[in-house]
């Protein structure tokens, strides 16, 4: 999926994610963050599912 422009992943993880000058979403800051739930909860958050979480040490997909 690509991302609308919602912006719930922002709102919700501002650290972490970034727009570019079209407001959509280009990418994730930095990493690995001492929170990453709210990483997930910003990937779950996406309306048309354009974020995928990767749990970093099993390599398994954790969202979506």
């Amino acid at each position: 999926m690509v991302c609308t422009g919602s912006k719930r992943c922002l709102a919700i993880a501002p650290h972490a994610f970034w727009f570019d000058d079209r407001s959509y979403v280009s990418g994730v800051s930095g990493g690995p963050f001492s929170d990453d739930e709210d990483i997930v909860v910003a990937a779950e958050s996406c309306p048309v599912g354009a974020i995928t979480v990767v749990d970093e040490e099993s390599g398994a997909q954790v969202v979506p």
